[in-house]
């Protein structure tokens, strides 16, 4: 899983959430966007106006059962 942020459109892309192709995308609340494939699987949450609905100055992750981590 990728956490992308896009400055210049403000928003917070987390991606690659599943290997799967996308084969669409839905407004599940204002300026939430699901991106799924056919099988209706999550693969993507695109969060639109982020500085403004997320705390973007940190990271925290607990109990992630991680074996790759790059800054």
């Amino acid at each position: 899983m990728k956490l992308n942020y896009y400055e210049e459109t403000d928003s917070l892309y987390i991606s690659e959430i599943s290997s799967m192709t996308s084969s669409g995308s839905k407004e599940i609340a204002d300026g939430l966007i699901v991106d799924f494939d056919e099988a209706g699987h999550v693969l993507g949450l695109d969060v639109q106006h982020a500085s403004e609905r997320i705390d973007l100055r940190s990271i925290e992750s607990k109990q992630l059962p991680l074996t790759n981590q790059v800054a």
